[in-house]
């Protein structure tokens, strides 16, 4: 996923006539079109999450890490993200619609037919009503980005790049967590019981079949391969604990407070930085390249195996803080998939 400095919605007027704005009329390809959309984010001078609070005054749900990850995507985006994104940038109605109209010529010319060896990714429209998903259905960043001129760039270099004009480059050097290398704009990572280091904290069930939707829990790190693990930090030293998965999307862990799933965390689509049940305080336990941490809840207590369990598929739970081994866990950032 790809990160920047939070601010506040920008208060600078943006003229959608202004001759600088780029024009949807000549588009012809998907890689030109998302080329266009990330132009079009820089001219109006806003950060994802600025472009996150603009799109709420239009009554629209735009997180910045669904704009970051369709921007950074080589597949062409729905036409709700497209209407959302183009006002959230500043365009009137009247020049939404021909952002619409050629993301629909686009996408129809492709649906004709994609050439011969090659396949056609265009992301599908929602399907019919039905089960809710795990998680949010969003764009995964674990699809193959491709690289070229007008393609979308590298995972990494977005994350190193100026986000636009004027705005600073994200603050790489600063590291977000004491005693872990962690960089202001997050870092995918592995977690693991530091007790049972064969295992990793990936998704799992309650096995006492109280709660039935996917929750935290520790099974053997070569069947974790999804979902993938990501730490966004929101200050403070607490980071959110993000899962993308390339059929779910991407859910942020929730420590539960009540019902049958209390104690335990589970993956929700709302994610939110000032959500208690969603920030963990990450704290030193160990010294050196150990990197031993206790993983701290917003609402209180720390994150353990449940009833010390030692076995796998034993899920986190939220338990009163103590020295005890089974509280410890290593983290280890990894590089982007």
């Amino acid at each position: 996923m790809i990160h920047e400095e939070d601010g506040l919605p920008g208060q600078r007027p943006v003229q959608p006539e202004s001759p600088r704005a780029p024009r949807p009329g000549q588009l012809r390809t998907r890689a030109e079109y998302l080329a266009a959309l990330r132009e079009l984010r820089t001219w109006s001078g806003l950060t994802y999450r600025e472009l996150e609070a603009k799109a709420g005054t239009h009554a629209d749900s735009l997180p910045a890490s669904t704009i970051a990850t369709t921007l950074g995507r080589t597949t062409l985006p729905r036409e709700r993200f497209v209407d959302a994104f183009t006002r959230a940038c500043g365009l009137a109605e009247q020049d939404v619609g021909p952002w619409l109209e050629a993301r629909r010529r686009i996408a129809t010319h492709e649906q004709a037919g994609p050439p011969p060896g090659k396949d056609d990714d265009t992301e599908p429209e929602p399907p019919p009503a039905g089960p809710v998903p795990r998680w949010r259905r969003a764009a995964a960043l674990l699809a193959a980005v491709g690289i070229g001129a007008g393609g979308a760039l590298g995972v990494q270099a977005l994350l190193s790049e100026p986000s636009g004009p004027g705005e600073p480059r994200a603050a790489v050097g600063n590291h977000a967590v004491p005693g872990l290398g962690l960089k202001a704009v997050g870092s995918w990572a592995e977690i693991r019981p530091s007790r049972s280091p064969e295992f990793c904290v990936t998704e799992g069930t309650d096995r006492t079949g109280r709660y039935r939707t996917a929750v935290a829990a520790q099974r053997p790190c070569a069947e974790a391969a999804l979902p993938r693990v990501y730490l966004e930090p929101v200050g403070e030293g607490a980071v959110q604990i993000q899962w993308h998965h390339p059929e779910h999307g991407i859910g942020c862990l929730t420590a539960m407070r009540e019902g049958p799933g209390r104690g335990l965390l589970e993956p929700r689509e709302a994610c939110a930085d000032d959500d208690p049940a969603q920030r963990f305080r990450l704290e030193a336990a160990g010294q050196g390249a150990d990197r031993r941490f206790r993983i701290r809840p917003g609402g209180g207590g720390c994150l353990a195996p449940r009833d010390e369990d030692t076995a796998p598929g034993a899920a986190m739970a939220q338990t009163r803080c103590s020295d005890a081994a089974e509280q410890e866990f290593t983290i280890s950032l990894t590089p982007p998939p």
